[in-house]
């Protein structure tokens, strides 16, 4: 069985090791979509928020959608396939993927033993030519091909879900 080195480093060691090409862009730290669509706008691609959750079965998910979407959560479990959802508190966060909140990104996965987490990615960013999501940390933040996010998950032995995510309607 591969041995899994955890963290930032071995996040680039395995994009590295994947042949995955990638944009880094350095910046200040961003907690919100609000915050962070000042960072963006020099910043080329799709751009990402992540919603750490938890089903009443006690699941927890940890769902990427484009950065403008106002996700349905009522709707959100039967796109998925999971009971209601709410989000996920701090701690499991901390315990589960090794962040902080403001840092959340699909790239956490890394530090997430098979099984603990299910891993859903919006469809239009799975098909994007350049996500932009951290790594694993709010200064920063790397574009790859929601493709290439797919394979880094796969090759954390998890099975991520692509789905086209339910969003409110705007009032």
């Amino acid at each position: 069985m591969r041995t899994i080195v955890r963290g930032e480093a071995g996040l680039l060691a395995d994009i590295d090791a994947l042949a995955i090409p990638f944009a880094a862009h350095e910046h200040v730290a961003v907690f919100t979509v609000a915050e962070s669509e000042k960072v963006s706008a020099a910043i080329p691609g799709a751009h990402s928020k992540n919603l750490f959750l938890r089903d009443t079965g006690g699941t927890f998910w940890l769902v990427t959608v484009p950065a403008e979407a106002r996700v349905d959560l009522k709707a959100l479990p039967d796109a998925i396939g999971c009971k209601r959802v709410s989000f996920g508190k701090p701690e499991d966060m901390a315990r589960l993927l090794g962040i902080q909140p403001g840092s959340v990104t699909p790239l956490a996965a890394i530090n997430a033993p098979p099984g603990s987490i299910a891993v859903v990615l919006d469809a239009g960013l799975a098909a994007a030519s350049r996500v932009n999501v951290h790594p694993l940390r709010n200064t920063a933040t790397l574009g790859l091909a929601g493709a290439a996010i797919l394979d880094l998950l796969r090759h954390w032995g998890h099975d991520p879900l692509v789905a086209p995510i339910p969003v409110q309607a705007i009032a």
